[in-house]
This record gives C-alpha cells, sequence and structure tokens, in this order.
C-alpha cells in the first residue's frame, strides 16, 4: 500500500471517517487492513476485516474478536518492523 493511501469508512448512521492505512494483509483467505486515525506516530489504529457484499463492494467492520485480534496483529507487527501495536 502507498504510504499516503486513505479510506473513507461510511457507518450505519452515515457518518464518514477518514482513516490512514497502513497496510493491507490478505491471511487465511481474509483481507485485513490496519488503518490509523492519523499520521502521527501515536495515532489510534485499527484492524478492519472485508468482506465483499452482493453488490460486488467491500464492507469492512473492525476485528473485535480477541484471538484473531492478536493474531493478526502480530502479524502487521511484523510485516511494519517499525511499527508496535497494543492492544486496548
Amino acid at each position: 500500500m502507498s504510504e499516503n493511501s486513505k479510506i473513507i469508512l461510511t457507518a450505519e448512521d452515515g457518518s464518514e471517517e477518514v482513516f490512514f492505512v497502513m497496510e493491507k494483509a490478505t491471511i487465511a483467505g481474509g483481507e485485513y487492513l490496519l488503518v490509523a486515525d492519523s499520521e502521527e506516530e501515536d495515532a489510534e489504529a485499527l484492524i478492519l476485516k472485508g468482506e465483499h457484499t452482493a453488490a460486488d463492494e467491500m464492507m469492512y467492520e473492525v476485528v473485535e474478536d480477541e484471538k484473531e485480534l492478536k493474531i493478526i496483529s502480530k502479524y502487521f507487527e511484523e510485516l511494519l518492523e517499525d511499527v508496535e501495536l497494543r492492544l486496548e
């Protein structure tokens, strides 16, 4: 992914939020994005899992399953050597 990639996510209530895409990965058949709310070093980050909809669009949801989150965050940490992710 390009360092300055952005994604706009639309919530169910129609509100939109911009995130900076730090990395994209396909793991065990799932498509994941590591996104941050800013390009600052101490930005809040989320891991999103994408699924194709019937309209052939991607729908992303925040990964909330603790086991899945630990596995995917570890993968992103190894992929991005200069990034440290803290689970909260």
